[in-house]
């Protein structure tokens, strides 16, 4: 049996218009039986039948407090936790999920071009990438750099954009340990195109396969 995939599209805030090309390009990786879900009763329920649960553009306020002890208990327990995009402008109300993901959302400017540097290439999210990869997206900007708590996959050259507003350390892409569980995040996946770039499908699927134990770093 395919391990199981819990992703979580629920927005109480704004709503990408990417969530069901991201959900139908999870679902053609084939490696996974994806359950998707818009209903915060869903993370009420026990959640060690899934390999990994993604928290895919959610926004807002989106977990019952149940659901947030059943999340919190998974991790910890040394599940796996996959956040995407909006993911990082999620649950702004429960301080352990800003420590869970790593850093939380401030602002972005426009969609546009830019210069993704990969730092390290021993993770299955990067290991396939350029140094330097051309993309466009909404370029994140956090309210903390998350350097000294996550080992950083990528960051992005401000100078390749216009409207960056953390410098010349700015992390995109990163994972950490939290408990026994794995947390990975991108901040990339804001366009539906995104979902059918073949770089960034590969990037995603190496970030889940990650989190769920179903693939190691490179020797």
């Amino acid at each position: 049996m395919a391990p199981r995939l819990l992703v979580h599209t629920r927005t109480t805030a704004y709503r990408h218009d990417s969530i069901p090309y991201a959900v139908s390009a999870l679902r053609t990786f084939g490696e996974f039986e994806v359950e998707h879900t818009e209903d915060p009763a869903a993370l009420e329920h026990p959640l060690d039948p899934y390999a990994a649960v993604v928290f895919l553009s959610t926004s807002g306020e989106i977990l019952t407090p149940a659901g947030r002890e059943r999340l919190a208990g998974y991790v910890e327990a040394g599940g796996g936790f996959v956040g995407v995009h909006a993911a990082a402008c999620t649950e702004y109300e429960w301080p352990y999920y800003g420590e869970l993901l790593g850093a939380r959302f401030d602002r972005h400017p426009e969609f546009q071009p830019g210069r993704v540097v990969v730092e390290d290439r021993a993770h299955p999210a990067t290991r396939h990438m350029p140094s330097v990869w051309e993309f466009t997206d909404e370029w994140y900007d956090f309210r903390t750099n998350p350097r000294d708590t996550v080992r950083v996959l990528a960051r992005v050259d401000e100078s390749s954009y216009d409207g960056g507003g953390m410098g010349a350390d700015h992390p995109l892409v990163w994972c950490r340990e939290q408990g026994e569980g794995r947390v990975f995040y991108t901040a990339l996946g804001h366009a539906s195109e995104a979902y059918e770039d073949p770089d960034f499908r590969a990037h995603l699927l190496g970030g889940i396969r990650w989190a769920a134990r179903l693939e190691k770093d490179a020797d």
